[in-house]
């Protein structure tokens, strides 16, 4: 077992017994007392946080920044490698990738833009089940932690993917300049896809920031966090106003259902969060 996870278990292991020993004799769970935090959680815990939160915020990422940043390279060249070398290398593939109608580039950047948004929303859904308490229930606040994280920086990974891969597409014609830098692109839907650029960088903040959560405080940590509600908005606005199937009943399901989930969560976040404050 790599230090990391053993690390974050002790953390888990640390929080689940103090809540064990604090269990009264009808059964009910309390939550544990100052003095039953871990040590880290107790220095930067802020005013008004849940007790028993700070276990899990304090646990390392739950990917190493050395795998992000290989992942992110390797899709980088993967997608570079099918743009650029592929139909050089296979000159039979050439005819249907550069042909008169060429779709398979758009069809490889349209999949990917699925699979990243819905990484996008698993991330969303997992962080509200762990705000909410609701992952007490399901899956469990380690899974909740864990699953949260990877949903997240997968998602980045495809949405680069996403993007760099459409530099292959006759269509687009959009050149590498355009498809990095928001709002230069002029062509198809520029406002849409400039504000899909923006939920991009938006989501690659909030994913690096796990890494120097330590450096930059929980609460400036927490802040940055708030930013995954408008970047999830501008990916689901993109993926609609931008994507040429968003008329089918599947992008209509899934926008649909991740959309109206992820308020129903917020929403419920919301109120529990005020009959708190209230009492």
């Amino acid at each position: 077992m790599s230090d990391e996870k053993a690390a974050r278990l002790a953390a888990i292991r640390a929080a689940n017994a103090s809540r064990r020993a604090a269990t009264d004799s009808d059964g009910a769970i309390a939550a544990p007392t100052e003095s039953e935090m871990p040590t880290a959680a107790r220095k930067q815990a802020p005013a008004g946080s849940q007790p028993g939160d700070e276990a899990f915020e304090d646990m390392p990422p739950a990917m190493a920044l050395q795998t992000l940043i290989g992942m992110l390279l390797a899709v980088a060249l993967g997608a570079g490698v099918a743009v650029f070398a592929l139909p050089a290398w296979l000159p039979g593939l050439s005819q249907s990738l550069l042909g008169a109608e060429p779709k398979a580039y758009w069809y490889l950047s349209r999949s990917s833009a699925f699979v990243a948004y819905i990484l996008l929303w698993l991330s969303m859904v997992f962080g509200l089940l762990m705000t909410n308490k609701l992952a007490r229930v399901w899956p469990g606040g380690p899974t909740a932690f864990d699953l949260h994280q990877h949903a997240s920086l997968l998602g980045l990974a495809f949405a680069l993917f996403h993007a760099l891969i459409l530099l292959g597409d006759r269509y687009i014609q959009a050149t590498l300049f355009q498809v990095i830098v928001p709002f230069q692109y002029s062509g198809y839907e520029p406002l849409w896809v400039g504000l899909g650029q923006a939920a991009f960088y938006g989501l690659a903040i909030v994913g690096l920031s796990f890494y120097v959560k330590d450096r930059i405080g929980r609460r400036a940590w927490r802040l940055i966090h708030f930013l995954s509600f408008a970047i999830f908005v501008l990916a689901l606005m993109h993926g609609i106003w931008s994507g040429s199937d968003s008329a089918t009943d599947l992008a209509r399901a899934v926008y649909w259902g991740s959309g109206g989930s992820v308020l129903f969560l917020t929403i419920y976040r919301v109120l529990v969060a005020r009959v708190k404050m209230e009492r």
